[in-house]
């Protein structure tokens, strides 16, 4: 089915007001967007019936990268999607180069937020490695120690005792 045809038939789907018709109108944007994860249009059109559902998280994911969106509908999605690596999986977004500057923007930030999560976790990989490291110089360093008491302990035993007996 061409996409004005399924978008007209999405529109008067939710123009009945009822579930099911909701609900129909639902799945044939999720299969343009599908189809299409470039076209913003179809993006906005989805979002306005997670709106009519009253799903304010997915309102704010299919929102996301509009010119206009609801901000408490973008703290929804934050929410539903915590770090910056599912929030950017979940756009779906495989498309090239976004149609709008603000497209554009929202997905370099996004992207770089991935970018400054992955350098965190790494960082803290890193840490566990050093910190491994460390363990095994402390390790080497008491053994050196204790080595040093033995040998100390031993040296006096041998000259108190040749001192007794010579």
């Amino acid at each position: 089915m061409p996409v004005e045809l399924t978008l007209r038939k999405a529109a008067e789907e939710v123009g009945r007001g009822d579930l099911a018709g909701v609900l129909r109108a639902r799945q044939r944007l999720v299969g343009l967007v599908t189809s299409y994860p470039d076209r913003l249009d179809l993006r906005d059109r989805l979002a306005e019936v997670y709106r009519v559902l009253g799903d304010t998280a997915q309102a704010g994911r299919w929102s996301y990268l509009a010119d206009h969106r609801d901000e408490a509908e973008i703290a929804a999605f934050e929410r539903a999607y915590r770090t910056p690596e599912a929030r950017l999986a979940s756009l779906n977004w495989v498309g090239g180069e976004a149609t709008t500057e603000t497209a554009r923007i929202r997905l370099a930030a996004l992207r770089g937020a991935v970018s400054e999560q992955l350098r965190a976790e790494l960082a803290v990989a890193d840490d566990r490695d050093s910190s491994w490291v460390t363990n095994v110089l402390v390790l080497a360093g008491l053994i050196v120690v204790l080595l040093c008491f033995v040998v100390g302990a031993v040296t006096l035993v041998m000259w108190v005792y040749e001192g007794l007996t010579g």
